[in-house]
């Protein structure tokens, strides 16, 4: 359904370590910066890439968004909120864990990352 997924960053080098870090922990290689100073991480069905707000702006979060990685497992997931708060990001929401509704449990992972952004690493359980 998606291209690509781009979050504004402040500081786009202290985002650039905090997503090497988390997307690395559950099996993506670094981002590759770009001549304009854009960060992106190519996969075989998308990107995501992170980018100084093109007005010169500051960037900020959206209030209510959320960006999820999909992972196989709640150890992944777990490795992903490590190297989360290891490398700038704040953990949010409530700790790391399965949640159910619906009739579906999924094991989440929520973080802010340095520019506010809101991620999570998501498994479906069942």
């Amino acid at each position: 359904m998606f291209s690509h997924v781009m979050l504004g960053a402040n500081d786009v080098e202290a985002s650039k370590k905090f997503y090497d870090a988390v997307l690395g922990a559950i099996g993506y290689k670094p981002g590759v910066m770009d001549d304009k100073g854009r960060v992106f991480y190519y996969t075989k069905t998308g990107v995501f890439a992170i980018t100084k707000p093109i007005n010169g702006e500051e960037a900020c979060h959206g209030n209510g968004s959320t960006i999820g990685f999909a992972v196989p497992n709640a150890e992944v997931a777990q490795a992903f909120h490590a190297a989360g708060v290891e490398n700038g990001g704040v953990a949010c929401e409530d700790p790391p864990g399965i949640r159910e509704g619906g009739g579906k449990a999924l094991y989440l992972a929520y973080l802010r990352d340095p520019s506010g952004n809101k991620i999570c690493a998501l498994q479906l359980v069942k």
